[in-house]
């Protein structure tokens, strides 16, 4: 977990470095390409199973929103200050609580919903709407935040028939194309170092992607969720060295406290579930 979150966190530097020479919408497409054809050495070696599915039209449906989840969150590590950025991002578990009731119809008890309440509050303070300090360009983060929210109960759907590879995979391939149209509309050629951050975008993002998946599976949620948050000091000292960056104390109390939520409702999750599958 602590690889994945320092890949996720080098890939957002890398974003914004690549928004320094093309648009948004081609880092997109770009960090897709680049992204499958990392995953497509592991994904088609010899022995591994065939990636069948019977569920494309829920694919299509999980990759447009999800690829407008990107383009909301590539813009938000383009725009704002990478810390704020990324402190934004981790509000996306409140939103899977909140999507997985209304979605799934599951359950969520009262010390949970406490949870995400506090979890909220924390968004408050680093948003502070209303004040000087508040950038309209926060809702944007807020609004890739809601979306990956959706992004992660479709998830739940599609893992139920087919495996994490296929869901990746399919993913990927709905990407690509679907990426490539907004950037079609304000293309520019990359040249000289952008190709290397845009490389970069890909290669990191699978690559966490893969040791995400891969710390899942090998431990709880509950015991993973809190190291998956050192990606916010890395981005931290990158924005400072590399952008001159300072990092504001409200982003700092407000990410305090939604990391704290984050870890409850993580740890509660971890708790249900082994009650549910332990006999008695």
């Amino acid at each position: 977990m602590f690889g994945s979150a320092m890949a996720f966190g080098l890939m957002a530097v890398a974003i914004r470095l690549a928004t320094r020479h093309v648009p948004t919408q081609e880092v997109a497409f770009f960090r897709n390409s680049f992204g499958l054809l990392a995953l497509l050495p592991l994904l088609l070696r010899p022995g591994h199973a065939p990636l069948r599915t019977r569920q494309l039209p829920r694919y299509l449906l999980r990759s447009l929103i999800g690829l407008a989840s990107m383009l909301c969150g590539f813009w938000a590590l383009g725009h704002l200050p990478l810390s704020l950025a990324i402190s934004l991002s981790y509000s996306t578990p409140l939103f899977v609580t909140i999507a997985a009731v209304l979605w799934l119809g599951e359950k969520v008890r009262i010390r949970r919903w406490a949870a995400v309440i506090t979890g909220f509050i924390g968004v408050l303070v680093i948003v502070r709407p209303g004040s000087h300090g508040f950038e309209a360009g926060t809702l944007i983060a807020l609004l890739g935040a809601v979306l990956s929210a959706l992004v992660a109960i479709q998830i739940k759907q599609l893992t139920r028939v087919d495996g994490a590879d296929t869901v990746v995979f399919y993913t990927y391939v709905f990407w690509v194309p679907l990426s490539l149209i907004p950037a079609l509309f304000v293309w520019v050629w990359p040249s000289g170092i952008a190709w290397l951050w845009l490389a970069a975008t890909g290669v990191l993002g699978t690559i966490g992607q893969l040791l995400w998946t891969r710390a899942l599976k090998l431990g709880e949620v509950s015991a993973l969720t809190p190291i998956s948050f050192t990606q916010l000091p890395l981005v931290v000292v990158m924005g400072w060295l590399l952008f001159g960056e300072t990092l504001d104390h409200w982003t700092v109390l407000g990410a305090s406290i939604i990391l704290a939520a984050n870890a409850y409702i993580a740890h509660r999750e971890a708790v249900l579930a082994r009650r549910r599958t332990t006999p008695g």
